[in-house]
């Protein structure tokens, strides 16, 4: 199975996205299609066996839109139309002008009129051409309805020229200007919401220098190669993600961790691509290319968070399809009602079917999701799939695994107690150098030792080695025989030549914000539960320091997500926060998995949200947003049904109040824009 995201053009209203979406999912060989109106793209999930690229390009043809290929990246898209447009708003004017002296019988110019619609018709070709070929494959759209109201009242005025008979010339025309009016304003606002995700695809500098045959030489980003040695001089930017082999530098690094302090990078630490270097120079060797790459593999994991759809979205989705035929059904009732009298049977006809668009409802759910993605990203929050912003909102059960999540996960020594006269650091150093043990970590910083020889690990004791002819024994209370130390640190006994001359504490310190991350939690009415593998003592000393009151020590990775599993039987939504190998079987299981950007590979993978600068507290922004954003969709789906409850009946004449097409067609404008304004409250109400 493969996936793959395409350009989709053509698409203008949520008919038109669902209908794509039937389509391409009822084709042999597609396992999934998600298609996004807001991103005009089609995620497809499909066998490579059975079909090609050029398959699903057909399909997307067949259906009546055009693929533009894979998606790339977000090209700024120019306006060739934005002369065109003029033009037709100053005919438009014309033609609202003869129209009114017509009315007037001021000047009755019939033929000025047809000629003018005529040009409308000509302008509004796309969707009359889309419209037609929905129909055609029985997958009614926005189109389908302006193509069928306008030639409707076009074709009647025509047969009707030459008598006195009103005339529909003006509504054909103003209705195709209005549309495309609408569809101009929708475009520019969705493209602002946009901005995050470009902000990331366009933060890599386009030029770089590279060391060939040690000579400096500028290249664009294509030409350099995997390997390569990359040079970055103070004020520039990191090209490609790499390896830093000489030289050390402050790089600011804040728009993929939100650290807002520039961080040392010095030889052997990774670079990511985009970073600006202010103040050393440094040589590095190109490791992530292009699509490897950090910045490359957000964007796409985005794109395709903005192609799932979350749960309320395929809600929005069922009532769609059926909404256009529904709106067929009514406008041809309208005309029925009132065919004695052929002019408002015509008046209501139309009206009906232009009122109804459903551009407002396409866009409720997908132009919030979009939002709240570029917030998160803002925040350090890379959300994989977009139904997480949707179930991150009920989440009423955090688990938390303890190393490396709530600590550091970087041993430390917390105290040295040294019953001698020697210097007991210096030798636990000496010998926890030669260590592969993970306590050896907390002792790097040790820069001055000495001399061992003689090392040797002992199993499940620890280690020994020979320091100037004194014999050197390092580890737990094995080692010992009484004087055993409570703590609930990890204890380092000190034997030298068969006496116990010290010990020293090691422990895992907390994260920064841990405790207030917990407090917010219980206020937000949420449980929070440690889930780790560690013993029960350490557990809760961190558990009784940070707040957390529901402790679970001593677990193998099997039993984690089989806690996980019973939580859920007892109906809770759980979000699980976790970073190592043994937390991705509980990552997987919960409803949303969390893992921190330092995690292990698999944990990352298997996680459905990454906190890209490592804070806990996106935890909290993501749960606020999720909240924020699942209100705005249900306040847009609101407003979006009340405006078709009222206007579909007043179209119909339901009601004493009367409007023409070309009221309909700005009341048509007026709600998808009233749909993007409140969406873009998202922004404001995250600041505030």
């Amino acid at each position: 199975m493969k996936k793959i995201i395409l350009k989709i053009e053509g698409m203008t209203c949520s008919a038109c996205s669902n209908g794509l979406e039937k389509y391409l999912n009822k084709k042999n060989g597609i396992y999934n299609a998600n298609v996004n109106l807001v991103m005009n793209t089609a995620s497809i999930d499909y066998d490579d066996e059975i079909l090609t690229i050029d398959h699903l390009n057909q399909f997307i043809y067949e259906a009546g839109f055009k693929s533009a290929g894979k998606f790339k990246n977000f090209d700024e898209e120019k306006n060739n139309n934005k002369k065109e447009f003029i033009f037709f708003t100053i005919l438009a004017i014309v033609l609202l002008f003869f129209s009114f002296l017509n009315m007037l019988n001021i000047y009755n110019n019939k033929y000025l009129l047809l000629i003018i619609a005529v040009l409308f018709l000509i302008y509004g070709f796309d969707i009359i051409k889309k419209g037609i070929k929905n129909l055609i494959h029985l997958i009614p759209n926005m189109d389908s309805l302006i193509t069928i109201g306008v030639l409707s009242g076009f074709i009647y005025s025509l047969v009707m020229i030459n008598t006195n008979n009103h005339l529909y010339f003006e509504s054909t025309g103003i209705v195709i200007y209005f549309v495309k009016l609408g569809r101009l304003l929708a475009g520019i606002n969705k493209d602002k919401t946009k901005d995050a995700i470009k902000e990331l695809a366009v933060i890599t500098p386009n030029q770089a220098t590279i060391l060939r045959k040690d000579k400096e030489i500028n290249v664009t980003l294509d030409e350099i190669k995997k390997g390569d040695i990359v040079i970055c001089k103070p004020g520039d930017k990191i090209a490609v993600d790499g390896i830093i082999i000489e030289g050390e530098a402050h790089l600011d690094e804040s728009f993929i961790t939100g650290e807002s302090k520039p961080q040392i990078r010095s030889i052997n630490d990774e670079v990511i691509a985009g970073s600006l270097n202010y103040d050393g120079f440094i040589k590095y060797k190109a490791e992530r290319i292009g699509r490897d790459s950090v910045i490359s593999e957000i964007v796409n994991l985005v794109i395709e968070a903005n192609n799932s759809k979350i749960p309320i979205a395929k809600t929005v989705d069922k009532i769609s399809s059926v909404f256009v035929p529904t709106i067929l059904v009514l406008a041809i009732i309208s005309f029925i009602l009132n065919i004695n009298d052929i002019n408002i049977a015509i008046t209501r006809f139309i009206s009906v079917l232009v009122v109804a668009c459903p551009c407002s409802l396409g866009l409720a759910t997908p132009l919030a999701i979009i939002v709240s993605e570029g917030l998160c990203i803002n925040k350090g929050i890379l959300v994989k799939k977009g139904e997480i912003l949707e179930i991150a909102s009920k989440t009423d059960t955090i688990v938390f695994d303890k190393t490396g999540t709530l600590t550091y996960g970087n041993l430390k020594i917390a105290n040295i107690t040294n019953y001698g006269n020697k210097d007991i650091l210096k030798i636990a150093a000496s010998l926890e150098k030669l260590s592969s043990h993970p306590i050896a970590t907390a002792f790097n910083d040790v820069e001055d030792t000495y001399k061992v020889k003689n090392f040797k690990n002992i199993p499940g004791v620890g280690i020994e080695g020979e320091i100037n002819g004194d014999k050197i024994k390092l580890g737990n209370d094995k080692i010992i025989k009484k004087g055993k130390i409570k703590s609930n640190n990890t204890i380092i006994y000190v034997v030298i030549n068969n006496n116990l001359e010290g010990i020293i504490e090691i422990t895992d310190l907390l994260r920064d914000n841990s405790k207030d991350v917990i407090t917010n939690i219980k206020k937000m009415g949420i449980e929070a539960i440690m889930l780790t593998g560690d013993n029960i003592d350490v557990a809760k000393e961190i558990g009784n320091q940070i707040g957390i009151k529901k402790i679970i020590a001593n677990v193998m990775p099997k039993e984690k997500e089989k806690i996980i599993k019973e939580l859920q039987k007892e109906e809770k939504i759980v979000l699980m926060c976790g970073d190592g190998i043994n937390d991705s079987p509980s990552l997987s299981r919960s409803n949303i998995g969390v893992s921190m950007k330092n995690a292990t590979k698999i944990a990352a993978h298997t996680s459905d949200v990454i906190l890209l600068n490592n804070n806990l507290e996106g935890i909290i922004e993501l749960i606020n947003i999720s909240k924020k954003t699942i209100m705005i969709i249900k306040q847009n789906l609101f407003w979006s049904f009340i405006y078709n409850a009222i206007m579909i009946p007043i179209a119909m004449g339901l009601f004493k109040f009367k409007i023409n097409p070309i009221m309909a067609s700005l009341a048509m404008i007026f709600s998808s824009l009233s749909i993007i304004i409140n969406t873009l409250r998202l922004k404001k109400a995250n600041n505030n």
